[in-house]
């Protein structure tokens, strides 16, 4: 991989991961309910988990769905229903008036598994390996897109947890914190929509 095709994928990896997309909505959200020390394992959840699953794709797995187109179709409706079922779990974090916030933030398995059902870190994954390794790569090529992911991905995730914090202050009312709760989950599903199109 030459340094200018290098640059290229950071800069692909950054700017994927920063700009909104469930997984940064959900940290944001996780961040204004449970703080950044208890969102770390979901930070690093997600940032390793995503590296594994791009090096998965880049040695062959996204072959699969060459082969079986079925299997996109599969993802789609898996990703909607646990997206709905996240989104529900976001909307109600918010306390009822006097009681502790329901609900735990997610765990480290918990968020490397989701980016298996995550449509827009398949299409991270897909086209970063598609577009930046050269073909016959082979491990090495994949290694190199799993590592400028792994890099980006968790300074990226992690502005977006520091930012649910920010916002934590100004929804220390419950009615507040409820709005935002129930406005994350709605962003949350309307993520979907560009991706569900395409």
């Amino acid at each position: 991989m030459t340094l200018e095709t290098l640059l290229a994928l950071m800069t692909f990896a950054l700017v994927s991961s920063i700009t909104p997309g469930p997984n940064n909505l959900m940290v944001l959200a996780s961040g204004a309910n449970f703080g950044i020390r208890r969102t770390v394992p979901h930070l690093l959840g997600i940032s390793l988990g995503h590296a594994f699953m791009v090096l998965l794709l880049g040695l062959g797995l996204g072959q699969v769905f060459v082969t079986w187109p079925m299997f996109h179709t599969v993802l789609k409706i898996a990703s909607v229903a646990y997206m709905g079922w996240l989104a529900l779990k976001i909307a109600n974090a918010a306390p009822p008036e006097g009681a502790e916030t329901e609900g735990r933030p997610f765990t480290f398995l918990q968020a490397a598994a989701f980016q298996w059902v995550n449509p827009k870190a398949w299409v991270m994954g897909v086209t970063a390996v598609t577009v930046y390794t050269a073909p016959g790569a082979g491990a090495l090529g994949a290694v190199l897109v799993a590592a400028a992911f792994c890099a980006t991905n968790f300074p990226s995730v992690s502005i977006w947890a520091w930012m649910g914090t920010q916002v934590a202050r100004w929804l220390s009312s419950p009615g507040r914190l409820r709005a935002f709760n129930w406005t994350m989950a709605v962003l949350l599903m309307a993520s979907l929509v560009p991706i569900l199109l395409g």
